[in-house]
Order: structure tokens, then C-alpha cells, then sequence
């Protein structure tokens, strides 16, 4: 793995690798940009953030409060993100409010960096925001997250 210097906010997962989860109404944080981001959200979120993001960039259809639309491509993209960080690539994850879609992700990568399923969403509550997975099915997808 290469070591790069982590993104202002960034959390490292227990493999060592280093991401950002953050919101996107929040402002963008000081520092470099990312070299790639994983957005979560559609139409009006999407509309409002894309010109903004400078940077390679995908963005999953995923209604706030809810699941992916396409769940086997958000596991895909998942794992590409990881892979990415896991090189030394500054990654981010970001959804409108940073915290429950973004939330689940960061513990979908704490799944890939060694963290059980079961204990997947307290390590995302733990270490991205204390509310991080808002909704029973958020729950239920990480505790069945393919590691």
C-alpha cells in the first residue's frame, strides 16, 4: 500500500487505509481535493453537488434514508473505493447530510478492512458520527455486506 498524506477529515480503517466520509451541504473541507469520490443520492442532490466535484467521480442512486437502487453496483463500487484508498489514492464517500448513507458505507469499508459485519455498524458510530447507519434496513444491508 502506498502512503500518502489523508485527506483533511479522514478516518483510518483498522487495514490502515485511509478515506472520508463527509456531507455535501456541509462546506468542502480545507486542503487537497480528493483524487476520487463515491457520491450517494439522486436528482436534486446530484444536480446541485456534480459541477462542483472537480475530480473522478461516481455516484450511486441512493434515496436518502433508504438503500442503493442498484445494490450489486453499489457493492462494486464499494470495493473499487476500497481498493482505491488501499493503493494511497485521497478517496471521500460523501451523501447530502454525511451521515447515514455515508455512515453505511464507512461500515461496508470497515466490513472490507476486517471489522466483523455484526460489529461493523458500532465501529462506523465509533469513529465517522455517533449516528452513522440511520435505519433498521441500513443495519440489516451492512450486517449482510459480502466481506
Amino acid at each position: 500500500m502506498t502512503t500518502t498524506a489523508p485527506l483533511t477529515g479522514s478516518l483510518q480503517l483498522p487495514d490502515g487505509t485511509w478515506i472520508r466520509g463527509r456531507g455535501l451541504r456541509n462546506p468542502m473541507p480545507d486542503g487537497p481535493v480528493p483524487g476520487f469520490g463515491l457520491y450517494l443520492g439522486h436528482g436534486k442532490l446530484r444536480r446541485r453537488h456534480e459541477p462542483a466535484l472537480t475530480w473522478p467521480s461516481v455516484w450511486l442512486d441512493w434515496p436518502d434514508f433508504r438503500l442503493p437502487r442498484d445494490r450489486d453496483e453499489a457493492v462494486r463500487q464499494i470495493r473499487a473505493l476500497h481498493e482505491r484508498a488501499r493503493s494511497g489514492e485521497p478517496v471521500e464517500v460523501a451523501c447530502g447530510g454525511g451521515v447515514g448513507r455515508t455512515g453505511t458505507v464507512v461500515a461496508c469499508l470497515a466490513v472490507l478492512s476486517g471489522v466483523a459485519p455484526s460489529e461493523a455498524v458500532a465501529w462506523a458510530r465509533e469513529h465517522h458520527h455517533p449516528r452513522a447507519v440511520e435505519t433498521p434496513w441500513q443495519r440489516r444491508w451492512v450486517a449482510a455486506f459480502p466481506g
